[in-house]
């Protein structure tokens, strides 16, 4: 027998001097095969080598057990976050997970999806791409009607469903504790507003300043990639504005951090000076000196939801078509880096409906 060649049941039939049936009832753990005879079976596949025809037995039954999952980058707290809340449901209802990342490019993500539609998987998960101009790329999956499930940045199609939370309400909530901490000049460093998460995020910051009665400075306004290195370029430009802002809401946690550090570096007090505030709520938030205001990204939450909604869809339990956003509670949490009139730690939450239409 060559080394190289896969080991079947009819090989550990032969070692065993039993049938093939028993192999596979006994692999299979079947009621009728003695436990002392699943064992053996067990323990002489295992020294042979044998690995199941998973693929093969999916084919057999029109599916096979597994998820495609489609990120823009996995090196992310959020990301890896939402695959820990997906895996962890997948692993309950028996089902894989094929992850892979589109590195934020439309190109990727199309190539992404004809592997994940070749490779036969039973649903897909898919945070997009943020140069994604097009969901034509989708339509083999539509067409054959393979539930798409997008969570994070989604786009509107009646044929999906989107697991998202309200970035446009927390954004304005986070803007609107600034201005109560007396902030008036308040910088938004956004990113890229193709993405609809960011979108959101910089309409809640414009229209904050509206009800407040400030108006709207395109000098305050930064958009980039969110970044450590953006952060440092950020913290740099305003150290050489003439008019300072007295507050910063950034997009992300990462990039405040390392703006609110290049700050400080400088010797401009945090929040006395200039107030910060971020959004995702990464450990680093907690950790870092002052504590960072923030909202709170229920990623995990995301990631089982957005797994069970595929899989509930999978077993019959409910539809994706029809049910099209829902929406998860976020909360902001007020930390020391904003509190420039009060000294207590608050807690505000950003409540959103379960579901739209």
């Amino acid at each position: 027998m060559k080394e190289d060649r896969e080991i079947t049941i009819y090989d550990i039939a032969r070692r065993l001097n039993v049938s093939a049936a028993t192999v596979s009832r006994s692999l299979k753990d079947h009621h009728a095969i003695s436990n002392a005879t699943k064992k053996k079976v067990h323990a002489v596949a295992r020294e042979m080598g044998y690995r199941s025809n998973s693929f093969a037995r999916n084919l057999r039954r029109q599916q096979a057990n597994t998820l495609g999952l489609i990120v823009p980058r996995l090196n992310s707290y959020v990301v890896s976050s939402i695959i820990a809340g997906m895996e962890k449901i997948a692993n309950e209802f028996g089902y894989n997970i094929i992850i892979s990342q589109s590195l934020g490019s439309a190109k990727k993500e199309i190539s992404n999806i004809d592997m994940m539609f070749d490779s036969r998987v039973d649903g897909l998960l898919v945070s997009l791409a943020h140069d994604a101009k097009s969901m034509d790329h989708f339509n083999a999956f539509f067409n054959k009607h393979i539930p798409v499930v997008f969570f994070d940045r989604v786009c509107e199609d009646a044929r999906s469903l989107n697991i998202v939370i309200d970035n446009y309400k927390s954004a304005y909530n986070i803007t609107r504790h600034l201005i109560e901490q007396g902030c008036r000049r308040i910088m938004h460093i956004a990113g890229q507003s193709s993405t609809n998460i960011y979108a959101e995020r910089c309409r809640g910051y414009k229209d904050a300043l509206l009800h407040a009665g400030l108006y709207f400075d395109d000098n305050l306004l930064v958009v980039n990639d969110l970044t450590e290195k953006s952060g440092i370029e950020a913290g740099n430009q305003i150290l050489q504005m003439t008019e300072k802002p007295d507050g910063v809401f950034v997009a992300n946690d990462l990039c405040a951090i390392y703006c609110m550090q290049t700050l400080r570096a400088a010797g401009m007090k945090i929040p006395q000076e200039i107030a910060f505030a971020g959004f995702n709520n990464e450990p680093i938030t907690k950790i870092v000196e002052p504590n960072l205001t923030t909202v709170n990204y229920p990623c995990y939450e995301m990631g089982e939801m957005a797994a069970r909604c595929l899989i509930d869809h999978l077993s019959g339990a409910r539809t994706v078509d029809n049910a099209n956003t829902i929406i998860l509670r976020s909360e902001i949490i007020v930390r020391q880096s904003s509190l420039k009139m009060k000294n207590e730690t608050a807690l505000l939450m950003v409540d959103g409906p379960e579901s739209l239409s």
